[in-house]
């Protein structure tokens, strides 16, 4: 049986238990749940016995909650805010199919319902039902045509889809609605060119997003990203030498970020391992300070010209003392070739710098902090746990905590090998 409509006081009660909700303030909802309930009359109200059940849930009372809300639904199956209420609960515990369920029903008793039909798109889209989530925003859409995520939405849907064609149109049309001055910065106009570009690569039109790329670049707020796009596209469409150029200039302007680098190679095509070191040497020269450009060639390198460079590269991070040093070559621990001249360097750096304080008996020079042994041992530490060998990593890491028992880093890799060695 559908519940008797409220009457103005109650009514206003009820929408006060809503804004509680909305607010997170669960116990001042329970208090007009109470108000409410407490009148004989309205005992039996289904909305408030589900938004009562709706607010304990969110107290941690889940049992309680599903009995208020199921007890609201008997009492009111005619109800949307009583199916909405029971779709929300089943969302919480993760039973999206039967949040779904509830929410159909709920719209069936009120089709033009914002709240559900987001609710429900959320999701659709999280279950992967495109073709629904398409139907959904298109309602949404009908309901708010004036609202920019009712567009966006529904463009999305499309792109989901694959359908680009459908979902580069919608993102068009609503753009030209958008009245933006063109030396104004406006970031969600921005956002939406970007957006509508992205759409463009993954459709493989790569002249038709480096001409919007350039046609909306003063209206974008990505600077960087507009030379991204620009780098990508040029080498999609063969034009290698501005290529090129585009990523010798993100390069300086970032000279850490790896992408850039293999763009870089993509567009020069070096044919040797010569012309590719001599690419990153220049680099390292124009920036000292960068590590990628003298870490990458250890990716490619291999033999006596990988333990040249590896010598150089370790030596330079010791003596600086960089302790995610062992982070950085970790990638290279796929090839046992590497990871025993890795392995023979730095356990001779350690023998040397605990008689002579030097990375080698022969060298002439200044001598090493006591610190680079420290790192020398952290990075031993690290090497034989990702070995396995927790014995030897722990003689490590005890001899670098002997030497400097204040440095937090050692005992966060001691306790990391203690919970490895006691794991069953």
């Amino acid at each position: 049986m559908p519940s008797a409509p409220l009457p103005p006081k109650e009514s206003n009660l009820f929408k006060r238990i809503l804004k509680c909700y909305e607010q997170k303030q669960y116990k001042n909802g329970l208090k007009f749940c109470k108000m409410i309930l407490s009148n004989p009359k309205f005992a039996e109200h289904g909305e408030t016995l589900a938004m009562k059940g709706l607010t304990l849930n969110c107290l941690g009372k889940k049992e309680e909650a599903y009995e208020f809300v199921r007890k609201g639904l008997r009492n009111d199956v005619k109800s949307h805010v009583c199916w909405h209420v029971y779709g929300l609960l089943q969302r919480s515990d993760k039973k999206y199919d039967e949040a779904i369920k509830c929410y159909r029903n709920a719209l069936k008793l009120d089709k033009d319902n914002l709240q559900i039909l987001r609710d429900l798109s959320l999701l659709q889209i999280q279950m992967r039902d495109l073709e629904g989530y398409r139907e959904t925003r298109y309602q949404l859409l009908q309901l708010r045509p004036t609202q920019r995520a009712s567009w966006i939405g529904y463009a999305i849907a499309y792109h989901l889809l694959k359908d680009y064609d459908m979902a580069l149109k919608l993102l068009e049309e609503f753009r030209k609605t958008q009245q933006v001055p063109p030396n104004k910065i406006d970031y969600e106009y921005s956002e939406l060119i970007l957006y509508q570009n992205q759409v463009m690569r993954e459709a493989d039109l790569f002249q038709e997003s480096l001409d919007h790329i350039e046609t909306y670049e003063r209206q974008i707020c990505d600077k960087l990203m507009i030379d991204e796009i620009k780098g990508e596209m040029l080498l999609n469409l063969g034009r290698l030498e501005e290529a090129a150029e585009i990523y010798r200039e993100l390069i300086d302007r970032n000279a850490e970020c790896w992408s850039y680098y293999e763009g870089l190679e993509k567009a020069l095509r070096p044919h040797s391992l010569e012309e590719r070191l001599e690419l990153y040497e220049e680099i390292s020269k124009r920036h000292p300070r960068a590590v990628s450009p003298r870490r990458l060639p250890l990716n490619f390198v291999t033999g006596e010209k990988f333990r040249e460079l590896l010598d150089k590269f370790l030596r330079v991070n010791f003596s600086k003392g960089c302790p995610p040093l062992f982070t950085t070559l970790k990638s290279l621990y796929y090839s046992t070739e590497k990871i025993s001249t890795i392995q023979e360097l730095v356990i001779s750096y350690e023998a040397s710098l605990k008689t002579c304080h030097m990375f080698s008996p022969d060298e002439n020079g200044e001598q090493e902090p006591p610190t680079t042994l420290l790192w020398v041992r952290y990075f031993l530490a690290q090497h034989f746990d990702k070995l396995g060998q927790f014995s030897l990593a722990l003689d490590y890491i005890n001899s670098a905590v002997t030497s400097t028992p204040t440095l937090i880093e050692l005992f966060y890799l001691k306790a990391k090998i203690y919970k490895v060695i006691a794991l069953p």
